[in-house]
């Protein structure tokens, strides 16, 4: 195993890299991290395979349709991948962000983005019941059982991402379990669920990736990454670090990237009771493992 760490789920890519994309790539990589640029719709998954063909190693791709860009809604000006008129459906603004058009998941689209030898997932999909009203939940779920059969049909893994919603999630996968790849079904990215619902994941061959927010102070009461991440066996946990979002201790009120995914491991190393060399080998193996990434 070469010394690698790998940030299973980032978004470099995105338009909060627009100025110094490469140079954050180059940090990453010469810092022995890896990274899979993850897609949120039709653009940033065109951007994160384009990303991806301009480095030799080290850059990989997913390709989805993130379940809060299946309808009208609001996002931040850190997201866009790339130039986006009016006349392709979005609203935007430098200071304000942008009015997402509500994309119909095209199947053939993507399945011809997946074509490339970079693609290695389906993804970010899932459900997200943040905000919504119960026909916004149809149109997730929908778009969510077109990605679970394409990733079926290209024989990928999953990249999920589930808000507030993880028994509806888990509904879905069981009913479809038979078109889940044999023990590595995909990550579900930031996990923030009960150990019973870990459990069910596990048992559908997910793995689990976790990022800024597992090495935030923990408070009473709330949601504790520590409690799951020791329960989780080791060959199933990632890290991963969301990037630009929810940057990790020490570097909080930064803008997150890549590099500082080592941080994340250096929280799992603590959790688990194993040396940083130890996190950083078992977490990149299971990322070769379950993307059927060679280096």
């Amino acid at each position: 195993m070469q010394e690698i760490f790998f940030d299973a789920h980032t978004h470099a890519h995105f338009a909060a890299f627009k100025d110094d994309m490469d140079e954050v790539l180059k940090r990453a990589l010469d810092n022995n991290v890896y990274l899979i640029n993850v897609g949120t719709q039709i653009d940033t998954s065109k951007k994160a395979v384009e990303v991806a063909h301009k480095y030799p190693k080290g850059v990989y791709a997913t390709i989805g349709l993130h379940p809060v860009h299946t309808e009208k809604s609001y996002h931040d000006p850190q997201e866009l991948g790339i130039n986006t008129t009016k006349e392709e459906g979005l609203a935007l603004s430098n200071a304000e962000g942008f009015t997402s058009r509500g994309e119909v998941f095209d199947y053939d689209a993507y399945k011809e983005l997946s074509k490339s030898e970079k693609v290695v997932g389906i993804g970010e999909c899932g459900l997200d019941y943040y905000r919504l009203t119960e026909e916004t939940k149809k149109t997730q779920k929908e778009a969510f059982l077109k990605q679970i059969e394409l990733a079926y049909d290209i024989k990928k893994p999953l990249m999920i991402h589930c808000r507030e919603a993880f028994d509806d999630l888990i509904d879905i996968l069981e009913s479809h379990k038979n078109e889940l790849l044999n023990g590595y079904a995909g990550v579900t990215h930031f996990f923030a669920g009960t150990k019973d619902q870990a459990k069910k994941l596990l048992e559908l061959g997910f793995a689990f990736s976790f990022g800024g927010a597992s090495t935030f102070p923990e408070k009473a009461g709330k949601y504790s990454y520590r409690e799951v991440i020791e329960y989780l066996p080791m060959d199933k946990i990632v890290l991963e670090t969301d990037a630009p979002y929810v940057t990790p201790v020490p570097y909080r009120g930064k803008r997150n990237e890549p590099v500082y995914v080592i941080e994340v491991a250096k929280k799992i190393a603590e959790l688990k009771n194993l040396t940083l060399g130890e996190t950083r080998d078992s977490t990149t193996q299971n990322v070769l493992n379950i993307f059927k990434i060679k280096i």
